[in-house]
């Protein structure tokens, strides 16, 4: 999927020791992207996402294309929107799932991108800033080109609820779910439209790594981590499917 923040799908995973157990909130100041930048095309009528995996192009007249080869939508909708704006839609069959309204500043250098994310039971909301890291082709809809997250700007991901088990975890999260234990299996997360997987590893009663298949291949590393107070957990998901990194931070609700 075309994401800036590619962890907006799904949250961490649930993690080890009573400490862990209770809802917790994304701090979205707190969150950081590094690796690969989101590389677009927009031209000739067409859209085309380069960095996506897999690379996928649609006609940009507004109208639903069919998509192949992508875990969470099979079609596309793109419309350029305005001389430097367009809006994409993907859905999976008749739901839509994720829909950027994208605006390029005046001088081209900077993207912002609102998104709203519907895959689960509550629309989840982001906005953020890309930089411009390569021009855009001449000729071209100034969406093109190469982008690297800058900031956010708004945005709710939602609460996350964790709990411990005798022989595992539990993870709930605006409509999904998950029962996994530390045994090296794959578990299904219920409700996710991608048809995700995980399993675990505990590293120590602070420390946890999940790792996410789709599709039969791994996907994402994440690496969760206690902080010694038992008010925050760090997060690193590495996105080996779109070679990104993406840090933040999960604060403890009262």
């Amino acid at each position: 999927m075309r994401l800036l923040f590619p962890a907006l799908l799904l949250p961490a995973a649930a993690l080890a020791g009573a400490g862990f157990d209770g809802t917790w909130k994304t701090n979205m100041e707190s969150l950081k992207s590094t690796g690969k930048p989101v590389v677009l095309l927009l031209a000739g009528g067409e859209y085309t996402c380069s960095s996506c995996n897999p690379p996928y192009t649609v006609k940009a007249d507004g109208a639903e294309h069919k998509v192949t080869g992508q875990a969470y939508f099979d079609i596309a909708k793109v419309k350029v929107t305005g001389p430097n704006s367009a809006d994409i839609v993907l859905k999976q069959g008749s739901k839509e799932l994720v829909r950027f309204s994208d605006t390029v500043s005046a001088d081209g250098t900077m993207l912002t991108s609102k998104v709203m994310n519907f895959v689960g039971v509550q629309t989840v909301t982001d906005e953020l800033t890309a930089r411009r890291v390569a021009a855009a082709p001449a000729g071209s809809h100034p969406l093109s080109g190469s982008w690297v997250e800058q900031q956010h700007l708004a945005g709710d991901l939602g609460p996350v609820q964790y709990r411990m088990t005798a022989e595992g975890f539990q993870m709930r999260w605006n409509g999904q779910s998950y029962d996994a234990k530390f045994d090296g299996r794959e578990y299904p997360v219920a409700g996710d439209p991608g048809k995700t997987t995980v399993s675990l590893k505990k590293i120590d009663d602070a420390t946890v790594e999940e790792t996410d298949h789709r599709q039969g291949k791994v996907v994402d590393q994440i690496r969760l981590a206690l902080a010694k107070d038992g008010n925050t957990i760090m997060v690193t998901d590495k996105d080996i499917a779109h070679g990104q990194t993406v840090t933040y931070k999960l604060e403890k609700q009262r």
